[in-house]
């Protein structure tokens, strides 16, 4: 499988955490402690926001421990918004087209799981897909095909529900294909000014997934620790593990739920699948 993360909040360079902290997501690629590989070594991306335009994408299909544009990139941009993802394949190709994070106009998602059975039902979960969208599908992946689908089932207009229709049109069309337990996800997204992110899978044995507590709550646990200083309070890191070893620093996502970053609004529910 794979790992990622999410960073919304004061801008930072991305390489504060993809490097530079104990158990950095560079270090996940190599020595992931909850994944269902430790390796995550079949490529990477990086996705951010940085103004009033559409997000700037890198993506590589080398390991990310290796890649010295990775290392220039993630020390020079600051961004208050990115997404970055390690890839571990579940059979598709290793290729640029197939790593996260995954774009269309203002959307960012990247995906941790697999569809269960998904060359079996393939071919009729992009015929779902919508005619204009199509032409934006490039890789081969069960990820990016979901993106679509959500997409399809608008995800611009209400993401929560176009995320709870993707899933139960795969879990329904999987039903008619004999499969069982078909999902298996977390997953992030962004518009550039709202985060969502979901935890959810058929059997409800979903990946790991994280969130950091509040600012105000680490400072008062971490005084000395002046990275917590510098940082707004209305900073949010969600991340398939947690980075470092700071005890009371995380909280895990519920299983079968979804939320939202938002300054302000934050908040955690129920996920359920919606019929389509």
């Amino acid at each position: 499988m794979c790992r990622w993360l999410v960073y919304a909040g004061s801008a930072i360079r991305p390489e504060e955490l993809l490097y530079k902290v104990d158990h950095s997501l560079i270090d996940q690629s190599m020595h992931s402690k909850l994944g269902a590989t430790t390796l995550n070594g079949d490529g990477f991306g990086m996705g951010w926001y940085d103004g009033p335009r559409p997000p700037g994408l890198f993506r590589g299909i080398g390991p990310a421990w290796g890649d010295r544009n990775l290392r220039e990139l993630s020390e020079h941009l600051e961004s208050p918004l990115f997404f970055a993802h390690i890839r571990a394949s579940t059979g598709s190709p290793v290729q640029e087209s197939n790593c996260h994070p995954f774009r269309y106009r203002d959307w960012l998602w990247m995906h941790n799981g697999e569809i269960h059975g998904f060359h079996q039902i393939k071919r009729e979960l992009v015929l779902a897909i919508e005619p204009e969208l199509f032409p934006h599908l490039e890789g081969s992946t069960d990820s990016e095909l979901m993106f679509y689908l959500a997409l399809s089932y608008g995800l611009r207009d209400d993401p929560i529900a176009g995320v709870a229709r993707m899933v139960g049109h795969v879990e329904r069309v999987a039903a008619a294909h004999d499969i069982r337990d078909p999902m298996q996800m977390t997953i992030a997204t962004s518009d550039g000014e709202h985060v969502w992110v979901f935890r959810y899978s058929t059997q409800h044995q979903s990946r790991s997934l994280f969130y950091s507590r509040r600012i105000e709550a680490l400072r008062e646990l971490y005084p000395d620790n002046a990275n917590f200083r510098r940082l707004s309070e209305q900073t949010r890191i969600i991340v398939s593990e947690p980075l470092g070893d700071l005890p009371g620093a995380w909280h895990e996502v519920p299983e079968s739920a979804c939320g939202l970053v938002d300054p302000g609004r934050d908040f955690l529910q129920d996920f359920h699948p919606e019929p389509v």
